[in-house]
């Protein structure tokens, strides 16, 4: 029976959006209120990119409701180097996105709620859309002490941020997306958003660090689905539609037309890391190597994600200076990422000299070298 609901449901929305653009206008105003059946970051991103390229919102509104596996998202113009610690995303196999919309970095996982509310963008009205959320939370629970700051955020009682903002302004259409955090990994959340990499000059939107706390830590009762409920509510309620909330598949072609060429454009490299604003590394550290400590200088300018100039200042003679100048070149262009930089280390290592102590050392220095991508 499940299974046949998702299909119903999922044949509805087909109607609905592979209608085209001149029926919408005509057949479908009003407003539509959908949740993934995913909790891929990639794919419920595309879906946003999907409705906001596609869909004709000149009379209607939509409301999408999703939620993520764990997950690191960086706004459009943001630096992931500089947002959160990117070795522990790796060591814990979480997610990192780039959105398509600004603002700051945020932490999503199933105990995390996302809302997006597009609108065209004469409509287009952020603050109306976080007071309807208000709204829904006061009317589950008036107890609550909830409200919605000049920032976009809203604050529990008065201090801590449940849920974050950002948008996306098209020449016609529009979406605001926000959170809400019910009962996420707080631990989780302020350990990866912290970055431990030192030295990185960027022109790239820096977050505002805020205190926050989960709904769930105020009141044990309230559940993710309890939430998304509500807000649905609310929204029928206000925009006077159907409370009916459809489910939909983020891969499935005959709703979403060449929705999979979308999720794959969003979770490669290029994408991800390679849309990060120009920066620049300058850093020390020091390498311990038989009792004693030697300082290294690394400078590097990174443009598209890749490393445009390269400079390694060492002790000298501690390694041969064609070797590190052959360390320095091949950097240079490559990607500045761990996995291409251990690559070029190995396949340099097979050309040095049989020397083991010239081998334990360009190890060490290769190593550190990895540490801070």
């Amino acid at each position: 029976m499940v299974l046949q609901s998702l299909l119903k449901n999922c044949l509805q929305l087909s109607c609905v959006l592979r209608t085209p653009k001149a029926g919408f206008r005509s057949t479908t105003s009003g407003g539509l209120i959908i949740q993934s059946i995913s909790n891929d970051v990639y794919q419920n991103l595309a879906v946003e990119d999907w409705i906001h390229d596609h869909m004709s919102l000149e009379n209607r509104r939509v409301l999408f409701l999703w939620r993520n596996s764990p997950t690191v998202v960086i706004g459009r113009h943001q630096n992931p180097w500089q947002e959160c610690n990117l070795r522990l995303l790796r060591q814990k196999n979480i997610k990192l996105a780039r959105r398509r919309s600004g603002g700051g970095t945020v932490y999503h996982d199933l105990g995390n709620i996302n809302l997006t509310f597009f609108t065209s963008r004469k409509k287009y009205e952020r603050m109306e859309n976080l007071k309807l959320v208000v709204k829904a939370l006061k009317a589950l629970r008036p107890q609550l002490d909830v409200h919605v700051t000049d920032r976009y955020d809203i604050l529990l009682n008065r201090q801590y941020k449940i849920s974050g903002t950002a948008a996306k302004l098209g020449r016609t259409t529009a979406y605001h997306h926000c959170t809400l955090l019910c009962n996420a990994d707080k631990f989780i959340l302020s350990s990866v958003l912290k970055s431990p990499y030192k030295g990185l000059k960027s022109n790239a939107t820096p977050s505002v660090p805020a205190s926050v706390k989960n709904l769930f830590e105020e009141d044990p009762s309230l559940t993710c689905e309890m939430l998304l409920d509500a807000i649905a509510e609310e929204y029928a309620t206000q925009h006077q539609i159907d409370h009916h909330i459809t489910l939909i598949n983020p891969s499935d072609e005959t709703v979403l037309p060449g929705i999979n060429n979308k999720t794959k454009e969003i979770q490669t490299w290029e994408w991800v890391y390679g849309k990060t604003p120009k920066f620049s590394v300058s850093t020390c550290f020091n390498m311990v190597y038989k009792d004693s400590v030697l300082d290294v200088k690394v400078d590097m300018d990174v443009k598209h994600g890749r490393i445009e100039v390269c400079n390694i200042y060492l002790p000298e003679q501690w390694l041969p200076p064609a070797l590190c100048s052959e360390l320095v070149k091949g950097l240079t262009g490559s990607k500045f990422c761990p996995n291409e930089t251990t690559t070029l280390a190995t396949t340099l290592l097979r050309v040095c000299p049989q020397d083991d102590e010239l081998h334990s050392r360009w190890n060490l220095l290769c190593e550190n070298m990895i540490m801070l991508m």
